[in-house]
């Protein structure tokens, strides 16, 4: 059984960048999608973007984060990465990686089968 285990979160301020990981157990990663979501604070799971799984390919479901934020998958590792840059207060939440078996999923948690505890990142000087 897939399990997916987030981490890499932490404080940081405006301006500066972060790096989370998302690592899975139990099944390979060669096989699924893997998605970023997050959760502000009093707001409901926003879809971030996602890795595809045949050639690497990403896809931003936010175009909030385009230009700041790159995805990467390291499948010898069973792991992909979340790569954050230029972060904003706005920036702030739980970020979950999820994994589906649709080569592109869509922004709907319906999509994903599988998913990680989330790892907290907070932007605040």
């Amino acid at each position: 059984q897939l399990q997916l285990v987030e981490s890499g979160g932490g404080l940081v301020q405006p301006g500066g960048s972060l790096k989370l990981s998302c690592l899975a157990s139990g099944v390979t990663l060669d096989y699924y999608a893997i998605g970023w979501f997050r959760q502000a604070p009093g707001k409901e799971r926003e879809a971030v973007l996602y890795i595809n799984k045949y050639d690497g390919s990403s896809t931003y479901y936010a175009d909030s984060v385009k230009g700041r934020f790159t995805i990467s998958r390291d499948n010898a590792k069973n792991t992909v990465y979340l790569e954050m840059n230029s972060l904003k207060p706005e920036d702030t939440g739980v970020y979950y990686c999820a994994a589906s078996v649709h080569s592109r999923p869509g922004p709907l948690a319906h999509d994903y089968y599988s998913w990680g505890q989330g790892t907290q990142v907070t932007v605040s000087s």
